[in-house]
């Protein structure tokens, strides 16, 4: 059974720092994409980092690029986040989520649209206030 846990979210102050753990089960890691999301309280969904497992090639969204940074562990089926510099507004419930192998993966490499992914986690709540 495929399961993704998070763990790592809590309380930080502007500027702080955070690294997110996503723990993968009931699949190895090696071909899937994985990806963070971010949901705050009355918004969307939406895509922060992501990287295919089996070339390492990370994207970002644009409000994150040059501090947050994703990178896995394929050997202990783990994907990371750390995220540096953070501010008020990163504040919201991350998720990692997984996409399975497939000719299209593999050709365009993980995206940060969340209906292109199949499992999900139950997610962690990471707030940055004063």
């Amino acid at each position: 059974q495929v399961q993704l846990v998070e763990s790592g979210g809590g309380l930080v102050q502007p500027g702080g720092s955070l690294r997110l753990s996503c723990a993968a089960s009931g699949f190895t890691l090696g071909s899937y994409a994985i990806g963070w999301f971010r949901q705050a309280p009355g918004k969307e969904r939406e895509g922060v980092s992501c990287i295919h497992t089996s070339d390492g090639t990370p994207r970002n969204v644009d409000s994150v690029k040059g501090r947050f940074t994703i990178s896995r562990d394929n050997a202990n089926n783990m994907v990371y986040l750390q995220m540096n510099s953070l501010k008020p507004e990163d504040t919201a419930v991350y998720y990692c989520a997984a996409e399975v192998p497939s000719a299209l993966l593999l050709f365009r490499g993980c995206v940060l649209e969340k209906d292109e992914y199949d499992y999900w986690g139950q997610g962690t709540q990471v707030t940055v206030s004063s």
